[in-house]
């Protein structure tokens, strides 16, 4: 499973924990994230914005 970090305030998606307060559960996918969904800790940088930071083993 693959992570991303926001470069803002560093809160990372995890794709094997998925973000389920946020209406994601574990498992979701990166590509199934909204490209319009914001950073839900600081709501300032997008998807887009998000940087990938590997894979969890």
């Amino acid at each position: 499973m693959n992570r991303f970090r926001c470069p803002v305030c560093e809160y990372v998606y995890d794709e094997g924990i998925g973000a389920p307060h946020e209406g994601f559960p574990p498992g979701t996918s990166w590509e199934k994230i909204p490209d319009d969904w914001c950073c839900p800790d600081c709501g300032v940088r997008e998807k887009i914005d998000f940087e990938p930071i590997g894979a969890v083993r």
